[in-house]
Protein backbone atom coordinates (compact mmCIF):
# COMPACT_ATOMS: atom_id res chain seq x y z
CA UNK A 1 0.00 0.00 0.00
CA UNK A 2 1.42 3.89 -0.73
CA UNK A 3 2.05 5.44 2.45
CA UNK A 4 0.78 8.95 2.30
CA UNK A 5 3.15 11.29 4.58
CA UNK A 6 2.64 14.45 5.75
CA UNK A 7 4.67 15.88 3.06
CA UNK A 8 3.18 14.07 0.19
CA UNK A 9 -0.57 15.43 0.91
CA UNK A 10 0.01 17.89 -1.69
CA UNK A 11 -3.39 17.58 -2.94
CA UNK A 12 -5.09 18.97 1.12
CA UNK A 13 -2.78 22.11 0.62
CA UNK A 14 -4.98 23.34 -2.80
CA UNK A 15 -7.28 24.50 -0.34
CA UNK A 16 -8.20 27.71 -0.19
CA UNK A 17 -8.91 30.36 2.93
CA UNK A 18 -11.32 33.08 2.35
CA UNK A 19 -12.80 35.46 5.62
CA UNK A 20 -10.92 33.02 7.61
CA UNK A 21 -13.09 30.03 6.87
CA UNK A 22 -11.22 27.07 4.81
CA UNK A 23 -12.32 25.71 1.68
CA UNK A 24 -11.92 22.60 0.25
CA UNK A 25 -10.82 21.98 -3.49
CA UNK A 26 -12.71 19.55 -6.69
CA UNK A 27 -10.33 18.13 -8.31
CA UNK A 28 -11.29 16.56 -11.69
CA UNK A 29 -8.58 13.51 -11.90
CA UNK A 30 -7.73 11.19 -15.48
CA UNK A 31 -7.33 8.15 -14.69
CA UNK A 32 -6.15 5.30 -17.06
CA UNK A 33 -8.13 4.27 -20.13
CA UNK A 34 -7.09 0.91 -19.49
CA UNK A 35 -3.24 0.43 -18.27
CA UNK A 36 -3.03 0.98 -14.42
CA UNK A 37 0.75 2.13 -15.35
CA UNK A 38 -0.60 5.32 -16.66
CA UNK A 39 -1.95 6.49 -13.51
CA UNK A 40 -0.37 9.70 -12.21
CA UNK A 41 1.68 9.67 -9.00
CA UNK A 42 -0.94 12.86 -8.50
CA UNK A 43 -3.81 10.67 -8.78
CA UNK A 44 -2.14 8.09 -6.61
CA UNK A 45 -2.18 10.97 -3.90
CA UNK A 46 -5.17 12.18 -4.30
CA UNK A 47 -7.19 8.62 -4.21
CA UNK A 48 -5.12 8.08 -1.02
CA UNK A 49 -5.72 11.64 0.52
CA UNK A 50 -9.05 13.26 -0.67
CA UNK A 51 -12.02 13.33 1.98
CA UNK A 52 -14.36 12.51 -1.03
CA UNK A 53 -13.82 10.16 -3.87
CA UNK A 54 -16.75 10.76 -6.28
CA UNK A 55 -16.73 8.07 -9.22
CA UNK A 56 -18.76 6.92 -11.84
CA UNK A 57 -18.33 3.48 -11.03
CA UNK A 58 -17.25 2.22 -7.48
CA UNK A 59 -16.13 -1.11 -7.93
CA UNK A 60 -14.22 -0.28 -11.14
CA UNK A 61 -12.47 2.22 -8.95
CA UNK A 62 -11.75 0.17 -6.06
CA UNK A 63 -10.01 -2.71 -8.91
CA UNK A 64 -7.86 0.38 -10.33
CA UNK A 65 -6.90 1.90 -6.69
CA UNK A 66 -6.34 -1.96 -5.52
CA UNK A 67 -4.02 -2.23 -8.41
CA UNK A 68 -2.67 0.72 -7.78
CA UNK A 69 -1.73 -0.24 -4.02
CA UNK A 70 -3.51 2.30 -2.88
CA UNK A 71 -6.12 2.29 -0.08
CA UNK A 72 -8.70 5.20 -0.57
CA UNK A 73 -8.96 7.25 2.61
CA UNK A 74 -12.35 9.24 2.05
CA UNK A 75 -15.55 8.23 1.84
CA UNK A 76 -16.11 6.77 -1.41
CA UNK A 77 -19.54 7.64 -3.44
CA UNK A 78 -21.17 6.67 -6.72
CA UNK A 79 -21.37 9.38 -9.26
CA UNK A 80 -22.78 8.31 -12.36
CA UNK A 81 -25.22 9.93 -14.82
CA UNK A 82 -27.98 9.00 -12.95
CA UNK A 83 -26.44 10.61 -9.54
CA UNK A 84 -24.96 13.68 -10.81
CA UNK A 85 -27.44 15.94 -10.60
CA UNK A 86 -28.90 14.59 -7.04
CA UNK A 87 -25.34 14.22 -5.45
CA UNK A 88 -23.98 17.70 -6.77
CA UNK A 89 -25.38 20.23 -4.20
CA UNK A 90 -24.07 17.30 -1.36
CA UNK A 91 -20.40 17.54 -2.93
CA UNK A 92 -20.63 21.44 -3.35
CA UNK A 93 -21.47 21.77 0.23
CA UNK A 94 -18.90 19.73 1.74
CA UNK A 95 -16.17 21.60 -0.33
CA UNK A 96 -17.93 24.71 0.93
CA UNK A 97 -16.81 23.23 4.45
CA UNK A 98 -13.42 22.35 3.60
CA UNK A 99 -13.25 18.94 1.82
CA UNK A 100 -11.09 17.97 -0.95
CA UNK A 101 -13.64 16.32 -3.20
CA UNK A 102 -12.26 13.77 -5.85
CA UNK A 103 -14.24 12.99 -9.52
CA UNK A 104 -12.88 10.23 -11.44
CA UNK A 105 -14.64 8.70 -14.11
CA UNK A 106 -14.44 5.06 -15.28
CA UNK A 107 -11.34 5.77 -18.13
CA UNK A 108 -10.71 9.18 -19.42
CA UNK A 109 -10.79 13.06 -17.69
CA UNK A 110 -14.33 13.53 -16.42
CA UNK A 111 -16.32 15.86 -17.87
CA UNK A 112 -15.49 14.96 -21.21
CA UNK A 113 -18.45 12.68 -22.24
CA UNK A 114 -18.61 11.59 -18.64
CA UNK A 115 -20.01 12.75 -15.51
CA UNK A 116 -18.46 15.93 -14.07
CA UNK A 117 -20.27 19.19 -16.03
CA UNK A 118 -22.77 19.71 -12.80
CA UNK A 119 -20.57 20.34 -10.23
CA UNK A 120 -17.54 22.08 -12.08
CA UNK A 121 -20.68 24.62 -13.05
CA UNK A 122 -22.19 24.51 -9.86
CA UNK A 123 -18.74 25.36 -7.72
CA UNK A 124 -17.63 28.19 -10.47
CA UNK A 125 -21.08 29.37 -9.90
CA UNK A 126 -20.43 29.62 -5.95
CA UNK A 127 -16.95 30.72 -6.40
CA UNK A 128 -15.24 27.18 -5.24
CA UNK A 129 -11.37 26.46 -6.54
CA UNK A 130 -11.55 23.92 -9.30
CA UNK A 131 -8.59 22.28 -10.04
CA UNK A 132 -7.36 19.22 -12.87
CA UNK A 133 -4.83 16.18 -12.25
CA UNK A 134 -4.06 15.63 -16.25
CA UNK A 135 -4.22 12.56 -17.03
CA UNK A 136 -5.36 9.64 -20.05
CA UNK A 137 -7.48 10.95 -22.49
CA UNK A 138 -8.99 8.39 -25.21
CA UNK A 139 -9.79 12.17 -27.47
CA UNK A 140 -5.93 13.00 -27.50
CA UNK A 141 -4.72 9.10 -27.26
CA UNK A 142 -6.87 8.10 -30.96
CA UNK A 143 -5.53 11.43 -32.37
CA UNK A 144 -2.02 10.90 -31.75
CA UNK A 145 -2.36 7.22 -33.39
CA UNK A 146 -4.52 7.80 -35.78
CA UNK A 147 -2.31 8.70 -38.73
CA UNK A 148 -4.48 11.89 -39.88
CA UNK A 149 -4.20 15.83 -39.41
CA UNK A 150 -3.90 16.71 -35.72
CA UNK A 151 -3.22 20.41 -36.32
CA UNK A 152 -7.15 21.40 -36.28
CA UNK A 153 -9.31 19.04 -34.96
CA UNK A 154 -12.92 19.06 -32.90
CA UNK A 155 -14.49 16.29 -30.52
CA UNK A 156 -18.22 15.49 -31.56
CA UNK A 157 -18.75 13.39 -28.22
CA UNK A 158 -21.09 10.32 -28.76
CA UNK A 159 -22.68 10.14 -32.29
CA UNK A 160 -26.47 10.22 -32.16
CA UNK A 161 -28.14 6.86 -31.62
CA UNK A 162 -30.86 6.96 -34.35
CA UNK A 163 -30.47 7.25 -38.13
CA UNK A 164 -32.77 10.47 -38.78
CA UNK A 165 -30.67 12.43 -36.28
CA UNK A 166 -27.34 10.63 -37.36
CA UNK A 167 -27.86 11.47 -40.75
CA UNK A 168 -28.12 15.07 -39.89
CA UNK A 169 -25.45 15.24 -37.58
CA UNK A 170 -23.06 13.30 -40.60
CA UNK A 171 -24.45 15.78 -43.13
CA UNK A 172 -22.89 18.61 -40.46
CA UNK A 173 -19.54 17.32 -40.89
CA UNK A 174 -19.15 16.50 -44.78
CA UNK A 175 -17.64 20.34 -45.29
CA UNK A 176 -15.60 19.70 -41.87
CA UNK A 177 -12.24 21.03 -42.21
CA UNK A 178 -10.81 20.21 -38.78
CA UNK A 179 -10.20 16.56 -38.10
CA UNK A 180 -13.11 14.84 -36.25
CA UNK A 181 -13.05 12.95 -33.14
CA UNK A 182 -16.26 11.46 -31.62
CA UNK A 183 -17.11 8.01 -29.62
CA UNK A 184 -19.67 5.35 -30.68
CA UNK A 185 -20.84 2.13 -29.07
CA UNK A 186 -19.38 -1.57 -30.72
CA UNK A 187 -23.32 -2.35 -31.03
CA UNK A 188 -24.04 0.55 -33.18
CA UNK A 189 -20.33 1.12 -34.96
CA UNK A 190 -21.09 -1.06 -38.18
CA UNK A 191 -24.30 0.63 -38.96
CA UNK A 192 -23.11 3.89 -38.27
CA UNK A 193 -20.16 3.21 -41.24
CA UNK A 194 -22.61 2.67 -43.58
CA UNK A 195 -24.56 5.70 -43.37
CA UNK A 196 -20.81 7.62 -43.43
CA UNK A 197 -20.08 5.88 -46.27
CA UNK A 198 -23.88 7.09 -47.88
CA UNK A 199 -23.27 10.72 -46.77
CA UNK A 200 -19.69 11.49 -47.37
CA UNK A 201 -18.38 9.11 -49.37
CA UNK A 202 -16.40 6.05 -49.50
CA UNK A 203 -12.79 7.80 -49.84
CA UNK A 204 -13.04 9.82 -46.64
CA UNK A 205 -9.90 8.84 -44.29
CA UNK A 206 -10.71 7.40 -40.86
CA UNK A 207 -9.37 5.71 -38.28
CA UNK A 208 -10.92 3.25 -35.93
CA UNK A 209 -9.34 2.94 -31.86
CA UNK A 210 -10.44 0.20 -29.85
CA UNK A 211 -9.81 -0.10 -26.79
CA UNK A 212 -6.98 2.08 -26.23
CA UNK A 213 -4.33 0.78 -23.51
CA UNK A 214 -5.52 -2.22 -23.31
CA UNK A 215 -4.55 -5.80 -23.70
CA UNK A 216 -5.93 -6.40 -26.80
CA UNK A 217 -5.77 -2.72 -28.50
CA UNK A 218 -6.02 -2.13 -32.25
CA UNK A 219 -6.23 1.04 -34.57
CA UNK A 220 -7.80 0.06 -38.08
CA UNK A 221 -6.97 2.92 -40.66
CA UNK A 222 -8.48 3.27 -44.36
CA UNK A 223 -11.59 4.86 -46.27
CA UNK A 224 -14.59 5.25 -44.76
CA UNK A 225 -15.28 1.89 -47.40
CA UNK A 226 -12.60 0.20 -45.95
CA UNK A 227 -13.28 0.40 -42.17
CA UNK A 228 -17.25 0.28 -43.19
CA UNK A 229 -16.58 -3.81 -44.94
CA UNK A 230 -13.82 -3.83 -41.49
CA UNK A 231 -16.53 -3.14 -38.85
CA UNK A 232 -19.07 -5.19 -40.87
CA UNK A 233 -17.60 -8.49 -41.04
CA UNK A 234 -16.69 -9.02 -37.25
CA UNK A 235 -18.28 -8.59 -33.60
CA UNK A 236 -16.44 -5.22 -32.65
CA UNK A 237 -16.00 -5.27 -28.86
CA UNK A 238 -14.81 -3.10 -26.61
CA UNK A 239 -14.60 0.46 -25.99
CA UNK A 240 -14.31 2.97 -29.57
CA UNK A 241 -12.76 6.34 -30.56
CA UNK A 242 -13.53 7.29 -33.71
CA UNK A 243 -11.47 9.76 -36.19
CA UNK A 244 -12.66 10.96 -39.39
CA UNK A 245 -10.41 13.26 -41.37
CA UNK A 246 -10.88 16.83 -42.50
CA UNK A 247 -13.20 17.05 -45.81
CA UNK A 248 -10.88 18.73 -48.77
CA UNK A 249 -12.10 22.17 -49.13
CA UNK A 250 -13.48 23.01 -53.15
CA UNK A 251 -12.29 26.09 -54.73
CA UNK A 252 -15.37 27.29 -56.25
CA UNK A 253 -14.78 28.34 -60.17
CA UNK A 254 -14.71 32.25 -60.75
CA UNK A 255 -17.63 31.79 -62.97
CA UNK A 256 -19.18 30.57 -60.40
CA UNK A 257 -18.80 34.12 -58.22
CA UNK A 258 -19.49 36.18 -61.02
CA UNK A 259 -22.75 36.66 -59.44
CA UNK A 260 -21.81 37.18 -56.39
CA UNK A 261 -19.38 40.26 -57.41
CA UNK A 262 -22.05 41.90 -59.84
CA UNK A 263 -24.62 42.02 -56.57
CA UNK A 264 -21.82 43.73 -54.89
CA UNK A 265 -21.56 46.08 -58.13
CA UNK A 266 -24.65 46.97 -57.93
CA UNK A 267 -24.84 48.17 -54.33
CA UNK A 268 -22.37 50.48 -55.55
CA UNK A 269 -18.71 48.85 -55.14
CA UNK A 270 -15.97 49.29 -57.49
CA UNK A 271 -15.54 46.00 -59.56
CA UNK A 272 -12.17 45.27 -58.57
CA UNK A 273 -13.24 45.94 -54.84
CA UNK A 274 -15.71 43.60 -55.43
CA UNK A 275 -13.97 40.78 -56.85
CA UNK A 276 -11.10 41.79 -54.47
CA UNK A 277 -13.70 41.01 -51.24
CA UNK A 278 -15.35 38.16 -52.81
CA UNK A 279 -11.97 36.64 -54.15
CA UNK A 280 -10.76 36.91 -50.12
CA UNK A 281 -13.79 34.96 -48.64
CA UNK A 282 -13.81 32.24 -51.13
CA UNK A 283 -10.08 31.60 -51.85
CA UNK A 284 -10.22 32.63 -55.37
CA UNK A 285 -8.00 35.14 -57.64
CA UNK A 286 -9.53 38.84 -57.66
CA UNK A 287 -7.92 38.83 -61.38
CA UNK A 288 -10.19 35.78 -62.57
CA UNK A 289 -13.27 36.69 -60.46
CA UNK A 290 -12.59 40.64 -61.92
CA UNK A 291 -12.35 39.07 -65.25
CA UNK A 292 -15.32 36.47 -65.32
CA UNK A 293 -17.60 39.67 -63.52
CA UNK A 294 -16.89 41.37 -66.98
CA UNK A 295 -17.52 38.07 -69.23
CA UNK A 296 -20.73 37.95 -67.12
CA UNK A 297 -21.90 41.54 -67.86
CA UNK A 298 -21.53 41.12 -71.55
Amino acid sequence: MVAVTGSDRRVRAVAAVSDGVSEGVLLLAGVPLGDPADASARLRDALATADVVAAEDTRRLGRLAASLGVTVGGRLVRFDERAERGRTPELVAAIRDGATVLVVSDGGMPVVSDPGYRVVTACVGAGLPVRCLPGPSAVLAALAVSGLPSDRFCFEGFAPRDDRPRRTWLRTLAAETRTTIFFESPRRLASLLVVAVAELGGERRAAICRELTKTHEEVVRGSLAEVSAWASARDVLGEITVVLAPATPVTPEPEDLAAEVLGLVADGRKMRDAAREVGEAHGVSTKALYDAALRARE
